[in-house]
């Protein structure tokens, strides 16, 4: 049984990171199947045990998911509840490369619902920034996201194609986020929402819409993303 590989690295840990990275490259995507561990073990030159134990460390890390009787397929990344994370964070703890693709960035003041949510003036300017969001080059998330422009001038300009809001905030503003309000429901796709994800219209899509706030309780962002419910796997932990 080979239980180390290069450099002392376990040889279940060696098995996991070459299907991690193949997921991360696009070779893998969400659905589709993995090596069973027969197959597993006859690659890479392990017993089946070791072969057993690499899948099942990454089901836990939520990876992959393993249906009995018929295999062991790339599983749709979690949203967890249980810590404030930007969209960026949440993936990167996965493992999982991201980007987005910046849509519409400018001003907007006919938005009295969403100033008053924000503790605004209704008249208020606000900046509102629409990204698709990516994960290893798939097609994931629709986010849109709206600041006070009186507050945050130089968000036109930020490099958020590549950059985290939150990073940015904390970065430009040292702004530090403490909690967000959220409400969670399903939504269907409508013709232009579904074509920029590349689904078919009235498809389901998981809905979020949050007012995040700062540590000094004043509320900063409000974000409304559309998810791909193929794509993503609710995960709430609740403690007692």
């Amino acid at each position: 049984m080979a239980r180390t590989g290069v450099n002392g690295t376990p040889a279940y840990r060696r098995i996991l990171n070459t299907i991690r990275e193949r997921i991360e490259a696009g070779d893998l995507n969400t659905g589709e199947a993995v090596d069973s561990e027969r197959e597993l073990a006859r690659i890479h030159g392990v017993s089946l045990m070791t072969a057993r134990h690499a899948l099942t460390t990454l089901e836990r890390e939520g990876m992959v998911e393993r249906r009995r009787g018929v295999g062991t397929f790339v599983a749709a990344p979690r949203i967890h509840f249980n810590k404030l994370m930007s969209y960026t964070e949440e993936m990167a703890s996965r493992g999982l490369s991201v980007s987005s693709k910046i849509l519409h960035a400018g001003t907007v003041e006919d938005t009295q619902e969403i100033a008053a949510r924000l503790a605004l003036p209704p008249t208020s300017r606000l900046i509102r920034i629409e990204r698709l969001r990516l994960v290893a080059n798939e097609l994931f998330a629709l986010e849109t996201v709206y600041l006070s422009a009186a507050e945050f001038p130089d968000l036109l300009s930020a490099p958020l194609g590549r950059e985290s809001l939150f990073a940015f905030l904390k970065r430009t503003h040292n702004l530090e986020l403490s909690h967000a309000d959220e409400v969670v429901d399903a939504t269907a796709a409508d013709p232009a929402t579904a074509r920029l994800l590349g689904i078919s219209r009235g498809a389901p899509l998981l809905r979020i819409r949050q007012v995040i706030f700062s540590t000094t309780g004043k509320p900063i962002m409000y974000v409304q993303g559309l998810y791909r419910s193929d794509r993503h796997n609710l995960s709430i932990r609740r403690f007692r």
